[in-house]
């Protein structure tokens, strides 16, 4: 008679075998989420800069300075590498009441990664915000 090797040693190659499988799978799970929920924070981080800067694009007296300033702030308090500020029309104080303007930000996915991953390869993340000059 041959000894009869216990159950539990064979389910404990099994289960290393299936842990091997699913690894990557889960690894590879993992860091998607991560580089997703980082160009969310991205797109979110440039929507707040582009309210923030049409916000203070209405006030009385504003520059279009001042809403560069106020968005790159922003920009910088939440790390956002490479954005560029567009407002339009070009000078603020010139536009009449009732006209609208415009703050959009465009910024580079690829030097705003967490990550060293590109998931999002060379894509270009954008917000605008649009409101009417009432005073």
């Amino acid at each position: 008679m041959s000894p009869q090797r216990p159950k539990r040693n064979l389910r404990r190659g099994v289960a290393a075998a299936e842990f091997a499988v699913c690894l990557p799978i889960l690894v590879l799970l993992v860091l998607g989420m991560i580089e997703t929920c980082s160009m969310v924070f991205l797109k979110q981080s440039l929507a707040v800069a582009a309210y923030e800067g049409a916000h203070t694009a209405v006030k009385p007296g504003a520059t279009t300075a001042d809403v560069r300033t106020t968005c790159e702030d922003i920009l910088r308090d939440r790390r956002i590498d490479g954005a560029t500020v567009t407002v339009t029309p070009g000078e603020v104080s010139d536009v009449p009441a009732g006209d609208y303007m415009t703050v959009r930000i465009t910024a580079p996915s690829d030097q705003n990664n967490v990550l060293p991953l590109k998931f999002f390869r060379d894509a270009q993340v954008d917000a605008s915000a649009v409101m009417m000059k009432e005073i």
